[in-house]
């Protein structure tokens, strides 16, 4: 039997780095005058791409220096506060552990920059169970577009029918559903769990990362039958 290719979103997923991607964008928006950005406002954009992120803050609050600029400020704010500190989910570092033991392909498909992604992965460990990454910037499209989970797959070697995406926000559900994969979501944002989005999704962890165990999700990635119907699951 070959082993499914495990993709995972990096962001809220395999590490808690949203409070640095929120304190990144505090930092930028109060450079340029914007002193009233909160975590509600920054939990709009959870599960969107940087440059994504970057283009509608700049629509939203009508700032005039360009995206690239912007983006810019973003990634170095953003790698600093990463070099500090990145927590690893503790059973999501589990479950990476139980894969590569196992043998499964695997790779990391995320929003961040490619700076980004090293310098967590790196200062983690993680990069030691995870060489093959796909950032937003490397595609056409960021998530929910399916291109960063189409192209891990392509530099696995694996048909996407053969790829089991782990997720943690609605954009990147949508895009493992566009990309022909299954999906296994896991929300950053418990309240999320009744977005549509998440509907896509073969396997549904309603607790988030508290209610996620690494065991059950293994058993079931390996156990599911070909052609598991969307939706399946809730669990926890």
């Amino acid at each position: 039997m070959t082993l499914p290719a495990v993709i995972f979103d990096l962001d809220g997923t395999l590490v808690d780095s949203e409070p640095n991607y929120y304190e990144a964008g505090r930092r930028l928006l109060a450079a340029h005058g914007v002193t009233d950005f909160g975590w509600e406002q920054h939990a709009r954009y959870i599960g969107i791409g940087t440059k994504e992120t970057v283009e509608a803050l700049r629509a939203e609050y009508g700032m005039s220096a360009p995206v690239e600029e912007l983006l810019d400020g973003k990634n170095r704010l953003y790698l600093r506060l990463a070099a500090t500190a990145t927590a690893v989910f503790p059973r999501m570092r589990e479950f990476v552990e139980l894969l590569h033991a196992a043998g499964h392909p695997m790779a990391v498909a995320s929003g961040s920059s490619r700076a980004a992604i090293e310098a967590v992965l790196t200062g983690t460990g993680l990069d030691a169970f995870l060489p093959v990454t796909v950032s937003a910037e490397e595609v056409g499209h960021g998530k929910p577009a399916p291109d960063v989970f189409l192209e891990a797959a392509r530099r696995l070697g694996a048909g996407p029918a053969d790829c089991v995406v782990l997720e943690d926000a609605p954009p990147g559900a949508l895009a493992a559903y566009r990309a022909g994969m299954r999906c296994v979501a896991i929300p950053y944002l418990p309240e999320q769990a009744d977005d549509p989005a998440f509907a896509t999704a073969d396997l549904l962890v309603r607790g988030g990362q508290d209610a996620f165990d690494p065991r059950r999700v293994y058993d079931w990635l390996t156990g599911a039958p070909d052609g598991t119907s969307r939706g399946t699951g809730p669990i926890g």
